[in-house]
């Protein structure tokens, strides 16, 4: 699970078996989970943040979107 960034208390990754889905992110931190769909950041799937977390790390994910597309692309060869 190549980390991408460290933002804040906040993990970014990718997993390395998820190069035949469409671009995302992982985000963690402590038990807390989410995926966040890149293009565009969108939610797909939430285990622990609550909802004022969930839009922080839209804004973050967002913010960072290009640079995290072209780890993304050079991580999986796309």
């Amino acid at each position: 699970m190549p980390t991408v960034s460290r933002v804040g208390p906040y993990r970014l990754y990718f997993y390395a078996a998820d190069g035949a889905e469409p671009p995302h992110i992982h985000v963690q931190r402590d038990a807390d989970m989410a995926k966040f769909w890149l293009s565009p950041p969108e939610l797909a799937w939430n285990r622990g943040f609550r909802p004022p977390e969930l839009r922080r790390l839209r804004g973050i994910i967002a913010g960072h979107r290009q640079i995290l597309l072209e780890k993304w692309h050079e991580y999986f060869r796309t």
